[in-house]
């Protein structure tokens, strides 16, 4: 069973979806949280969350802020025992032969250049004291095609070949680096489809093409998440564990109609 007590940990994206859900669970399970996004009104929220937790917005993009972000945290509850790297956007609904360079830096630049400085700027804290873990939010679209678009697809792809070769890189630190993989989760980065869905009345459709006949909640991720965080996780090292009701368990399959 995860227990946080008395850990220090940074949620990015912490004011909407799977980062809101864990900071709520962690603070539950005893850890002091830097809820980290880069809303501004992120900070009315955190406020909302009952336990030891504190706001700062940061765009994870920028070198400059993550440095001050680990810096935060350490002056604010004295150290940093792990940090969840959760932050992200999606695509947009942009079809691949309409996306621009541009387009790709930008997905490129939160989803996964973000989780390498998350990485970069508090490794140091973790391998000092020789302990510590990293989580890092990837996706099933990292794992194969068709479940996001090219570009969101290709930044999560990376978040999983970042933590796998920093895994290593940390050798015997006492530092684990691993990543969460959602699938079909209903956050505000999937809204739209989900709003979509339910207009055209076919809402009993979601999620039925994975085993479980059903989409996800953050608290589902936020459940692995802290676990990872927590000591109970303590020879989960590299992995990218999918948590998407068996999607990604199967080559494309087309579910019972009958």
């Amino acid at each position: 069973m995860a227990d946080l007590k008395g850990k220090k940990i940074i949620i990015t994206g912490a004011n909407s979806g799977i980062g809101r859900a864990s900071a709520k669970l962690a603070v539950q399970q005893g850890a002091s949280v830097l809820a980290v996004d880069i809303d501004p009104d992120a900070a009315a929220s955190a406020d909302e969350l009952d336990g030891d937790i504190a706001f700062m917005q940061v765009d994870v993009s920028k070198e400059e802020q993550v440095t001050a972000m680990a810096e935060r945290c350490v002056k604010t509850f004295g150290g940093i025992d792990g940090i969840f790297a959760n932050a992200g956007i999606d695509a947009g609904g942009v079809p691949f032969l309409e996306q621009t360079a541009e387009h790709w830096q930008r997905i490129l630049a939160i989803n996964t250049i973000g989780v390498f400085l998350c990485i970069k700027h508090t490794a140091p804290y973790l391998t000092k004291q020789a302990y510590g873990s990293i989580v890092c939010t990837a996706s099933v679209a990292g794992l194969r095609a068709n479940a996001g678009a090219a570009s969101y697809s290709a930044s999560k792809a990376g978040v999983i070949s970042i933590v796998q070769t920093a895994s290593y890189h940390l050798y015997g630190t006492g530092v684990r680096v691993n990543a969460v993989c959602p699938g079909l989760i209903e956050t505000s980065m999937t809204q739209r489809m989900f709003n979509k869905l339910r207009g055209l009345g076919k809402e009993a459709r979601i999620g039925l093409i994975n085993p479980t006949k059903r989409h996800g909640q953050p608290s589902e991720i936020a459940e692995m998440a802290c676990f990872l965080l927590s000591d109970a996780a303590s020879y989960v090292n590299g992995q990218a564990i999918a948590i998407d009701g068996g999607l990604s368990a199967s080559h494309p399959w087309a579910y019972p109609r009958g």
